[in-house]
């Protein structure tokens, strides 16, 4: 559409794969679903495209088109190669001891600042926490990126520092690496 005119009617088409015919989620990793139904779009299913499309869109509606786009694009990417996040702990004085518990989807930190409360942190459904072999480093693992990014976000926000000055007290579990499980053969 141009940016003077009254645009009738936007379209996109994000490519698909060819084991996805029948479901825009299936994939060798696994299946994610996720519902579109609060946007007034069309979303139909070609045998290797997916056509989002919107009629008499105003400029919001326009931004959704691409961010549905993009949301199929995440989702086509961890249903195929997975999404890995790798986080450090980092401190000056008291080490921070990080312990995995009940079958790696709950987090404990242990010591932070020398404090002798323990924080849990529940990970979003989907997403396993894994010791990396590293000293003070996990890794976060699943196929959905919201889920572990947000995982990792809990982590890093149960850290936080109070009543301190943040230039000064760095202690903390940060991420360091943002990477896919499954690496592309070349």
């Amino acid at each position: 559409c141009e940016p003077d005119a009254r645009c009738v009617v936007q379209t996109t088409r994000t490519e698909g794969k060819q084991w996805y015919q029948r479901s825009v989620r299936d994939g060798p990793r696994g299946q994610l679903k996720k519902s579109f139904k609060h946007l007034q779009c069309e979303l139909i299913l070609n045998k290797s495209s997916i056509l989002i499309r919107v009629w008499f869109p105003n400029r919001k509606a326009v931004a959704c088109v691409r961010t549905i786009c993009s949301h199929i694009n995440n989702m086509f990417t961890g249903v195929q190669r997975g999404y890995k996040y790798k986080m450090k702990s980092v401190y000056a004085h008291f080490p921070i001891n990080i312990n995995i518990i009940n079958d790696n989807t709950h987090v404990e930190v242990h010591n932070f600042l020398g404090e002798k409360f323990v924080r849990r942190v529940n990970l979003m459904p989907g997403v396993t926490c894994k010791p990396t072999g590293q000293k003070d480093e996990i890794m976060l693992e699943g196929n959905d990126v919201e889920n572990v990014s947000r995982s990792a976000a809990l982590i890093q926000q149960s850290t936080t520092v109070k009543n301190k000055d943040i230039r000064k007290f760095l202690d903390g579990v940060y991420v360091s690496e943002k990477t896919h499980i499954v690496e592309l053969e070349e």
